[in-house]
């Protein structure tokens, strides 16, 4: 009998959990179908190892003692979906060389470990008639179709204990501290981490903010006795004048004004009319890196073994997910290219809204 040969790669932004569900996808795979019967092939680097075949066998010992590790040991690398069939001036024709590695390679199949751009270009290769399923990892959390993606939890604890930090500073020297979170369409990470946090603004791309409400905001704190304030402020994040603009239009006016997030604007904007210090604090790509939590290292797992049942069933050009509590999978084609935003109504907003928390609208 054959071996089935299996393809793994990461792709995009690295998070924590990319170790734990190569190594779930691993193991379950030898549990359930033998160590005898499985090759593993990782693919380096993402899709640029595939189109460029990249890739090794891995010695099934090379998935133990992973579970706790950050990073990803295959190695990540952005290849932009837009490009994908775009053929630029080294005149690689990108699709179709990923198709003749995965056949080069053997491949019985192929899993793509990331978020939306990876998903985009895994059902692409699936239109193409490879066999592929994706895993959903972003600390974005705003894949579509599934309640929550791994890396996510890891990277909300890390921001609220970043948050968690200024308030001591912020509260000795009555300074107002914006600190600015990984998150450029949606603000799922910003808004876990404000409320766990104890934030007493949030500011999130998918509710527009007006300066003037958030300087209202803090001088209701100041008139209240509280010397600081806590602001925090995803990436992505735009005022209700940018909101009327154009993605490329909003990029366009940044770019002139030598900026390129809302927040040292709005940290100037808050400062110069309440007289209070106003400073910045970016934890930038600290939120990336890290040991996955235990949430994490758990989720991840499900997520290895749900592929690997599927890879057995021989079950194809779907994405695993937890939707309801419930580790299932998505049509690769229902959920690829779309996004999964905070709705302004949605119950954590109300909770934060309910606590006080200001979101600047």
């Amino acid at each position: 009998m054959a071996k089935k040969r299996i393809g793994i790669l990461t792709s995009g932004g690295d998070c924590p959990g990319l170790n734990a569900t190569i190594r779930g996808v691993a193991k379950a795979c030898f549990e359930r179908m033998g160590e005898d019967s499985i090759e593993i092939v990782g693919i380096q680097n993402g899709y640029y190892g595939l189109i460029n075949n990249i890739a090794r066998d891995m010695n099934p010992m090379e998935f133990s003692g992973i579970l706790t590790q950050g990073g990803t040991i295959l190695g990540t690398k952005r290849q932009p979906f837009k490009m994908m069939s775009v053929i630029e001036e080294d005149n690689v024709d990108k699709v179709k060389a990923m198709k003749d590695t995965y056949k080069k390679q053997k491949l019985d199949c192929l899993l793509t470990l990331g978020g939306n751009g990876t998903h985009k270009t895994a059902n692409l290769l699936s239109e193409e008639g490879l066999n592929v399923i994706g895993l959903p990892k972003t600390i974005d959390n705003d894949i579509f179709g599934t309640d929550v993606t791994f890396g996510f939890h890891t990277a909300v604890d890390t921001a609220t204990d970043v948050i968690d930090k200024l308030h001591t500073t912020a509260a000795s020297h009555s300074r107002i501290l914006l600190v600015e979170i990984m998150g450029n369409k949606a603000g799922w990470l910003t808004l876990y981490a404000g409320i766990a946090g104890g934030a007493d603004i949030i500011v999130i791309p998918e509710i527009p903010y007006d300066p003037q409400k958030i300087i209202e905001a803090v001088n209701r704190r100041t008139k209240s006795g509280k010397s600081f304030s806590i602001i925090a402020v995803a990436e992505g994040a735009y005022d209700i004048n940018e909101a009327q603009l154009k993605k490329k239009e909003r990029a366009k006016r940044r770019a002139e004004a030598g900026i390129t997030t809302a927040t040292s604007v709005l940290a100037a904007e808050v400062q110069k009319a309440t007289g209070i210090e106003a400073r910045v604090c970016v934890p930038g790509h600290m939120l990336r890196g890290g040991s996955p939590s235990a949430y994490d290292r758990i989720l991840a797992t499900k997520f290895g073994v749900r592929a690997a049942s599927l890879i057995e069933k021989g079950i194809y050009g779907m994405s695993v997910a937890m939707v309801d509590g419930t580790i299932t999978e998505n049509k690769l084609s229902d959920i690829a290219g779309k996004t999964k935003f905070v709705t302004p109504d949605c119950q954590l907003v109300q909770t934060a809204r309910k606590l006080g928390v200001s979101f600047g609208d």
